[in-house]
């Protein structure tokens, strides 16, 4: 894999409740040198995100929905999408219903997610989290089935909020039942060059991860977002 290839595949986070508009203007500028796959950022700071990166062709603008609990109404999800598109997100990174999931309401998660998916109307990626860390690994490739099947283009492993993030094993888990069409996204916990390597290597196609610079340059990051 390239330098470039690698950065293709990094979507440079900035989430954290007291990030501040210098550290998203930071972020983007630093997208923008390393040409990640993308800025994630909070549904606040997608308009000037995307002001700062109406340049470039290739850095995308990622917000959350439904984060970080995935307890939000579906109608909620729906509207933070539309209006996250309207402010020049063209990715959104969606929480599941987990509660949904671990009652074995699938019809409700299938539509919580499909409410995402045409509120895209093909004009965002749609990633899902799964939170992994909360899942036993039925749920897991449960949850990756249902979201398949809801027309998500991405199943994703973490928040970076809860229990614990990105594991080698969730990934290849998450890998096998998608199959080879759907994106898989690691995120949380992923703070070194070899942590990405391990990732990809397990079938992850996208990489989350506020420690984009430091995984480029070859060190150890800090704090998962």
């Amino acid at each position: 894999m390239t330098e470039q290839s690698l950065a293709n595949m990094i979507d440079h986070t900035a989430l954290k409740p007291d990030t501040t508009e210098e550290q998203i203007r930071t972020l983007c500028e630093e997208a923008l040198t390393h040409t990640f796959a993308s800025v994630c950022v909070n549904p606040t700071w997608v308009p000037l995100a995307s002001t700062l990166l109406k340049e470039s062709d290739e850095v995308k603008v990622c917000t959350v929905i439904g984060f970080p609990l995935g307890a939000s109404q579906t109608a909620t999800k729906a509207f933070e999408t539309t209006q996250a598109i309207k402010d020049g997100a063209t990715e959104v990174d969606m929480v599941i219903n987990v509660a949904a999931l671990k009652a074995g309401h699938h019809k409700e998660l299938e539509e919580d997610i499909q409410a995402v998916v045409h509120a895209a109307k093909g004009q965002a990626l749609v990633k899902v989290i799964i939170e992994t860390c909360l899942l036993t690994d039925e749920e897991k490739r449960t949850a990756c089935e249902i979201s398949v099947k809801a027309g998500a283009d991405y199943v994703k492993t973490s928040t970076g909020f809860s229990t614990g993030g990105a594991t080698v094993a969730d990934i290849k888990l998450m890998r096998e039942t998608v199959g080879p069409k759907i994106g898989v996204k690691a995120s949380g916990g992923v703070r070194s060059l070899e942590d990405a390597e391990q990732m990809i290597q397990a079938g992850a196609t996208r990489i989350g991860a506020s420690s984009g610079v430091a995984i480029m340059n070859g060190q150890q990051g800090g704090s998962s977002y």
